[in-house]
């Protein structure tokens, strides 16, 4: 038996998220689809992240045993010959024994984007939250900067969760300047776990602060307070990618 690791990029749009359910096409179950005739058995893939429907990828990990002997050359034009265009298989790798991409994973990077301009150009709509209202970058970055350590974040979690602790640490959070309707303003947030809906949230109660409904200071409030219901709205998932994930 041995390990796979594969980095895969995708367009969430037409997908119920990375998990396989039910009901609806996942990128897992097209994974797993892809994987069983070259490993003439089902297969279970395990990724890094569980991007929630709509959300997107630039640099999802996922792992996978195997027996098939294809080398990873072959594996690499294999899968990326039967799976759709809105998902690549960027790299194929053999893994050390043990490895899983998601219990081995140190931290995680997301970026979140936004349009802030009167129209959202025709190529880059179905990749960011349109916002027409002018946004106060500035009190979006003072409100940022109490969400950096290890807090409970308890107030950004989404509704359904059943994890044993809200606690988590976020290394690193900054916001990189669009400048217009086809360049949109980035969040970039680093840290070593993610709450369910954790990042929209962050981004849905920062603009609620840049749009000037909230002082910056509000951040501080919900830290301490642990209270979902006074957070923001939960930002739409078309701006939300995965981009790195370190070991």
């Amino acid at each position: 038996m041995r390990t796979i690791k594969l980095t895969i990029q995708y367009d969430g749009t037409n997908y119920v998220g990375w998990q396989r359910q039910p009901n609806g096409v996942s990128i897992q179950g097209m994974l797993e689809d892809a994987l069983a005739p070259i490993e003439g058995a089902a297969v279970d893939v395990h990724g890094a992240g569980r991007t929630d429907a709509g959300v997107h990828a630039l640099g999802q990990v996922a792992s996978v045993e195997l027996t098939a002997r294809h080398d990873t050359p072959t594996l690499f034009r294999a899968l990326n010959a039967v799976l759709p265009n809105d998902i690549r298989v960027v790299s194929v790798e053999e893994a050390p024994h043990g490895f899983h991409a998601r219990f081995s994973a140190a931290a995680k990077t997301y970026e979140y984007r936004i349009v802030n301009a009167p129209i959202v150009s025709a190529f880059v709509h179905r990749y960011v939250w349109h916002i027409t209202p002018p946004l106060d970058l500035g009190a979006m970055r003072a409100a940022a900067e109490p969400l950096v350590g290890r807090h409970d974040f308890a107030a950004f979690q989404g509704a359904g969760s059943t994890v044993t602790s809200t606690e988590r640490t976020i290394e690193r959070l900054e916001w990189e300047d669009g400048g217009g309707y086809d360049l949109p303003i980035v969040m970039r947030v680093t840290g070593d776990g993610f709450l369910r809906h954790m990042v929209r949230n962050i981004v849905g109660t920062l603009v609620e602060i840049g749009v000037g409904r909230w002082d910056p200071w509000r951040v501080l409030e919900l830290l301490d307070g642990r209270d979902r219901t006074q957070a923001g709205p939960t930002a739409p998932a078309s701006g939300l990618f995965l981009t790195r994930v370190v070991y």
